[in-house]
């Protein structure tokens, strides 16, 4: 494990796309020590190890990093069964699963004695948000047994934590008419282009028609961002937009060890994968990455996959309301940031969550116990300090998140209030 850690920290010095803007940033030293320390009296284990590699990690402030343990005894730290959200002193249930002793709109107070303040501090070093509705709580609460709850009648009780078997995920792609010409379309992530094509295509009739969209990606994990294209002509307006910025760059660091796994994992895809187009992509990425072994950070040439950067729209819908939130990220956030360059558009809620500064992630694996994944390109705008770390894409309409979210969707009837707005202007 000790060996591990010296080639992680090579990994996050050399390879990551992030490691000249963040010369500095880590204290390898410290976590080495730790591990020599628990190596020496015979307490390391791949859990413990596993802790201190993530908490090395957390310096370099990039949510894009992960760093598992296959084969994990240890129950999921981060599913109690619920999620909270923190509003000023308080920690609100805002999702409940697994744990049915809960209710929405419950607050926890305390943990252990220490007061939402209190543990904002003590874990600061994690909770590196800028707004407190950012925040992922989920780690912090499995580190406790017990919270000081209040329920719905304001009564407080203790309560204490227990872990729950994960429900397994399912994708929405919906589409859903809320008026003779609103339709609310809910889309929680874009890692199935084919799921989302049904979805157009099972509901043509109704996206040709309806005047007024509504497009709700609050939630979105992320994917490909290939699976929302087929979107676009209905959401840029009718004289189109040309999608490309000549002052953006995306730049891949081609260090010879990032090479060879990224070459490793497209040889896998490109002989897992039958879809012409898909296959010209992953062939065109692998030639760039050959072409571009060892020299550092180097700009990446599609043209002929894009001939022409210029994709016009469709009149209908003539106006399109966003709903956008902190869990829309990666393959989110480049939904969000193309859809606000159409004046048909317009984006309400809070700040996504900004994961696309370094993108096109790789792996690196140790002896089926371990694997970290990093990114290997980053976008040029992060030099005219213009990032989105820990920034999201931002709304054109705020609307902070409050525990009254909860009670009624705010998002929503703010949303039909501008399309209400823009039909008595247009009459």
């Amino acid at each position: 494990m000790e060996s591990i850690f010296k080639e992680i920290v090579q990994i996050m010095q050399h390879d990551y796309s992030g490691y000249k803007d963040k010369k500095g940033w880590d204290n390898p030293e410290y976590f080495l020590r730790k591990i020599i320390d628990l190596k020496t009296s015979k307490e390391l284990t791949n859990e413990l190890f596993t802790e201190i590699v993530k908490d090395y990690l957390l310096d370099f402030k990039d949510q894009h990093i992960y760093f598992e343990q296959f084969n994990s005894t240890k129950k999921d730290l981060n599913y109690l069964g619920f999620r909270v959200r923190r509003f000023e002193d308080k920690l609100y249930v805002t999702e409940v699963s697994g744990e049915s002793r809960l209710k929405r709109g419950m607050f926890f107070k305390s943990l252990e004695g220490y007061s939402i303040p209190e543990l904002v501090e003590l874990h600061k070093r994690f909770l590196s948000e800028s707004a407190a509705d950012r925040e992922n709580w989920s780690p912090i609460l499995s580190l406790y047994n017990y919270g000081e709850i209040v329920d719905l009648h304001g009564n407080i009780s203790l309560f204490s934590f227990e872990f729950y078997e994960k429900s397994t995920y399912t994708a929405t792609y919906s589409v859903k008419a809320l008026a003779a010409n609103i339709l609310l379309i809910t889309m929680t992530d874009f890692m199935n282009p084919q799921a989302i094509i049904n979805m157009i295509n099972d509901n043509h009739q109704l996206l040709e028609s309806t005047e007024h969209w509504i497009i709700d990606v609050r939630t979105n994990y992320g994917g490909s961002d290939a699976s929302f294209y087929p979107l676009l002509p209905y959401i840029l307006p009718e004289e189109g937009i040309n999608l490309a910025d000549s002052g953006e760059k995306m730049l891949f660091n081609c260090t010879n060890a990032n090479t060879a796994r990224q070459l490793a994992e497209l040889d896998i895809d490109i002989e897992n994968t039958n879809d012409k187009q898909t296959l010209l992509f992953l062939n065109v990425f692998r030639r760039e990455w050959e072409k571009n072994k060892g020299k550092g950070f180097r700009e990446f040439h599609f043209d002929e996959l894009f001939p022409s950067t210029m994709t016009k729209g469709k009149h209908t819908p003539n106006k399109i309301v966003l709903l956008t939130d902190s869990m829309c990220g990666s393959s989110g956030d480049s939904f969000v940031e193309i859809c606000k360059k159409s004046r048909k558009v317009t984006v309400i809620g809070r700040p996504t969550k900004g994961l696309n500064d370094y993108t096109n992630l790789t792996s690196m694996k140790w002896n089926n116990e371990f694997e970290l994944m990093y990114p290997t390109s980053r976008l040029s705008r992060i030099d005219k300090g213009e990032g989105m770390s820990g920034i999201g894409i931002k709304p054109h309409n705020y609307i902070p998140w409050s525990p009254n979210h909860l009670e009624e969707d705010i998002d929503l009837n703010s949303a039909m209030s501008v399309l209400t707005s823009f039909s008595v202007k247009n009459i």
